[in-house]
């Protein structure tokens, strides 16, 4: 008989899930004896549901807060932990990988194409360095390109699995009834409702290899939207990374976004209208050093603030997407350029009208100071928002989300919205490998 390994994957709502699935579900040399929960409020305390685990874990598999690993480790006799999240440092990799040896575990980060399922049409997967470089404007151009090529497209995001996962197994999304029928969070609708604004479905969920099969039987062309700076879940047809000149020096000091960078086909050097041009050069200059095969375009991505009017010479609260703000490290987004661009006379600091989950967010987030985060795991969270905004004295609300905040939230002040969108410096750059990537991967598809 051989004895089983003992496994901690390390996790937030996501990939962890997914390395479950597909490397550790049907192994009968591991059994995986809980999952750890960080980043993402609300997910300790549940469990991984047997339905999806699989006959090895018919009673499922515990979900425990990370600050309780060291305990976990010893009261399990833990062989190994993998880690499973994204877009933290390195330092802060190897600050965990030393905790867990110390512990007497084996430390395990699994290899990207282990974990990548293979389509059987073309996939064109976006990635970033980090969280908030753009990949969302990335994605809608992208679908365009693909549009003009008469493509059926699919997209396909990166888990946000916050509800019964059991029932979000498999998620489609065609029209914002299904957003209200799943009761989906703020942060879900930022990533699902622009590409339904594109004409596009969207999958999500957790088991990934149902998601993927039945995205395969409604296109042409399958879009990844990943999530963070994850590497994508199924294998690339063509690998875009977006890197941010805003955080010059990040493709080089964050996990994973340096494998993605290290990895693409192309690297999509966005907000070049709004970084100096010395951190442009400096991330190109990263981009020949770690990955000189890649494709290197550089791209803006330009401000319209709706009703510049309302905004000018006002008091202005700034409301940015919160992922960019909290794990993404960004101290402003769209929104505080906007304002400032319109000619705000105040941007005015939330903080001391901020009430119970956000307040608690910019003592997890001090970066985030001076503006609001829009938070919106659940329901409550979603409320406590909302009155931070009733609170907050101002004359006009930005709202710099990548949707309309006022479909979600019953604003009693002014509000105005920023969009944005991916403009190339040299137009025809991505159409050209994109069509490239198809065109290559049908050929090879039909002579398989």
């Amino acid at each position: 008989m051989t004895t089983e390994k003992r496994i901690v994957i390390l996790g937030a709502a996501g990939r962890d899930f997914h390395d479950f699935n597909t490397v550790f579900r049907n192994d009968p040399s591991t059994r995986v004896v809980a999952f750890t929960a960080t980043q993402i409020p609300g997910i300790a305390g549940r469990r991984y549901p047997g339905v999806l685990a699989g006959p090895r874990y018919e009673s499922g598999i515990p979900i425990v807060p990370e600050e309780d690993l060291g305990a976990l480790i010893a009261r399990e006799r833990v062989d190994a932990c993998v880690f499973s999240y994204s877009d933290v440092t390195h330092q802060h990799v190897m600050h965990l990988a030393s905790k867990v040896i110390a512990l007497g575990a084996d430390f395990v980060l699994l290899g990207g194409h282990r974990t990548m399922l293979k389509a059987r049409v073309p996939v064109i997967a976006v990635t970033a360095v980090r969280t908030g470089a753009g990949k969302s404007q990335t994605t809608r151009y992208l679908s365009g390109v693909l549009k003009r090529l008469g493509k059926r497209v699919v997209a396909v995001r990166h888990p946000m699995p916050y509800g019964d996962l059991a029932e979000e197994a498999c998620q489609r999304f065609a029209t914002y009834d299904d957003l209200d029928r799943e009761k989906c969070t703020i942060e879900e609708r930022e990533e699902y409702e622009p590409l339904i604004d594109s004409g596009f479905v969207v999958y999500a969920g957790v088991d990934y290899a149902e998601i993927l099969a039945r995205a395969e039987g409604e296109a042409d062309v399958i879009l990844w939207d990943g999530g963070n700076n994850d590497l994508p879940f199924f294998e690339p047809t063509l690998h875009l990374c977006v890197a941010d000149p805003h955080r010059a020096g990040h493709e080089t000091a964050y996990h994973p976004g340096e494998a993605n960078f290290r990895r693409a086909d192309v690297i999509v050097l966005n907000k070049c209208d709004t970084a100096t041009p010395g951190d442009v050069a400096d991330v190109e200059a990263a981009a020949a050093r770690l990955n000189p095969k890649a494709l290197v375009v550089r791209a803006d991505s330009p401000l319209r603030l709706e009703h510049p009017e309302l905004v000018a010479g006002k008091r202005v609260l700034a409301v940015e997407d919160g992922p960019t703000l909290t794990h993404g490290g960004m101290r402003y987004g769209a929104a505080v350029l906007a304002a400032r661009g319109a000619g705000a006379a105040e941007l005015v600091d939330p903080l001391p009208w901020a009430v119970g989950s956000i307040r608690e967010t910019y003592a997890k987030y001090p970066n985030a100071a001076g503006v609001l985060p829009a938070m919106g795991y659940g329901p409550a969270q979603v409320a406590e928002l909302a009155e931070t905004i009733r609170r907050t004295p101002c004359d006009a609300v930005v709202i710099g989300t990548p949707i309309d905040l006022r479909r979600v939230l019953r604003l009693e002040k002014p509000a105005v919205r920023v969009r944005y969108e991916l403009k190339e410096r040299t137009p025809g750059i991505l159409e050209g490998a994109v069509r490239r990537a198809v065109e290559i991967s049908a050929e090879a598809l039909v002579n398989a």
